[in-house]
């Protein structure tokens, strides 16, 4: 059996990086983990090759050589996904779907011959021996969570891992929490699952054995959901890992409360993590309460991030409007809060409502659910009706997105950043990526860039003040290009 396992192109979007890309060469973040697991999952005797339309195109010798097609992907990759299937079509190959985007919406992709919905640790295998004895059902799909330690690790093998800047594992799926624009739970659980740390680091053995030195990220929803598990298994395990090799740097999605727990902050930097994406979500406590943040609330959130970051750890932030109680001054209220948290990578969004959320549903019985979600997060677009006068929510959102990523409030935030981060005083060898990435900054921002005065300030201000993070200031610099030409995209 020929598989070829296919995943969409991303369109351009706040967390595709393309524009950053470019200075390091590389053709997309990262390969898709899901499919690789998949494959992992597979006969070992079937053929299997990966067509990554981010990285390389999908040709009629590909198609030609499949017995199946086998596609994943997320809501934002919902029209790529049917331009891969109306091809397979085409080519006569039988298609086999699964991932959120089919997850939310296997009715609406009428060509696909069969769903395997779901966490596919329970529904592959079903499948798998129904398509054996030629008896294979359309959709497979189940209400339980299976156990993670029984997941493989992913056939990385499959991945051209040269056309990517980083790589993605996975410790835990489901979240504690219940925020009610969220799908987490719905998809994954309330109760946390976890692999144990052998298995993490026999991932990270595989990806090191096939030569990857560079960042990885753990896409887990909220890494710290099992903080018990993580402190006496997952991070010792990753900090003794760590001691005969060439250091790698981890990156995940926490909850806030992390700023609560010193030794754990310290503990995920000495692991190798470096980064965080929190989602704050918005500073008025009402809107909060609204969407049952309740992990957010009567919290101090700016002093919050700035000791997570004062212990080592860069946040991201998610941010949203259009809550059902927000006012016309939140559009300011997000803006200050932004610059005054040092938030550099700061993603602001329109409020949404996914399939399978409280939210949606409890729009649907309000009757203010319109066309479908893009899945984009910062494209200016929502599929509910707000509360709040729409061409109000509208320019005051653009408004948001027009004042964080100006060339002079984004430098200034990264500046506010660089005088709270405090990583460890380990100094990371520059690598040829690094040096062509610096180089190719200088031209493009320092010399015909909009931004080019803001650029060599910033960096004369870190050589003086903060030396060695120097290469630090020219990657958030070369992000801060990226963000900009998206907010320009969006911006009429």
């Amino acid at each position: 059996m020929n598989v070829l396992l296919i995943y969409p192109e991303f369109p351009d979007t706040f967390w595709s990086f393309k524009h950053a890309l470019k200075f390091v060469r590389k053709k997309a973040a990262s390969p898709p983990l899901g499919l690789l697991t998949v494959a992992a999952m597979l006969p070992p005797d079937w053929t299997k090759r990966l067509v990554d339309l981010n990285v390389k195109k999908l040709t009629e010798k590909d198609l030609a050589w499949a017995d199946y097609a086998f596609i994943s992907g997320m809501v934002v990759q919902r029209e790529p996904a049917r331009q891969i299937i109306a091809q397979c079509k085409e080519m006569g190959v039988k298609i086999v779907a699964g991932g959120p985007l089919f997850a939310s919406e296997h009715e609406q992709f009428e060509e696909v011959d069969h769903f395997v919905l779901n966490e596919a640790e329970l529904t592959l295998p079903p499948f798998l021996a129904d398509l054996e004895e030629g008896r294979a059902r359309r959709v497979y799909t189940t209400s339980d969570f299976p156990d993670l330690q029984k997941t493989p690790v992913p056939l990385w093998k499959l991945a051209d891992m040269r056309r990517y800047a980083s790589m993605s594992i996975q410790f835990s799926r489901g979240c504690p929490y219940n925020c009610e624009f969220c799908n987490v739970t719905a998809l994954f659980g309330h109760r946390p699952r976890t692999k144990i740390a052998e298995q993490i680091i026999a991932e990270l053995d595989g990806l090191y054995n096939l030569g990857w030195r560079g960042d990885v990220f753990f896409v887990d929803d909220n890494l710290i959901g099992n903080k018990r598990g993580l402190k006496t298994e997952l991070l010792p395990a990753l900090k003794e890992w760590h001691k005969d090799k060439e250091k790698m740097s981890f990156s995940t999605e926490v909850s806030i409360n992390l700023a609560d727990d010193e030794q754990l902050m310290k503990m995920m930097v000495e692991a190798g993590f470096n980064t965080v994406f929190i989602g704050i979500e918005t500073p008025d406590e009402d809107s909060l309460i609204e969407c049952s943040k309740t992990q957010n609330r009567n919290r101090d959130l700016i002093g919050d991030v700035k000791r997570i970051q004062r212990a080592g750890l860069q946040v991201q932030g998610g941010f949203i409007v259009g809550f059902d109680n927000d006012t016309p001054s939140i559009f300011q209220r997000q803006i200050d809060f932004i610059q005054k948290s040092g938030i550099v990578t700061a993603m602001v969004g329109l409020l949404q409502a996914p399939i399978g959320t409280r939210l949606y549903e409890r729009l649907k019985r309000e009757d203010r659910l319109v066309n479908q979600m893009s899945g984009d997060n910062v494209d200016g677009t929502t599929n509910i009706i707000p509360k709040m006068n729409r061409d109000t929510l509208q320019e005051g959102y653009k408004n948001i997105l027009r004042h964080i990523y100006s060339p002079e409030h984004y430098y200034q935030r990264v500046k506010t950043f660089l005088r709270e981060y405090k990583p460890p005083k380990i100094k990371d060898p520059l690598n040829s990526g690094d040096i062509l990435a610096f180089c190719r900054s200088i031209y493009y921002l320092g010399i015909i860039g909009k931004e080019r005065l803001h650029y060599w300030k910033l960096l004369l201000w870190t050589h003086f003040r903060t030396p060695r993070l120097f290469p630090l200031a020219v990657t958030l610099a070369i992000h801060g290009h990226h963000f900009r030409k998206i907010c320009e995209q969006h911006i009429v």
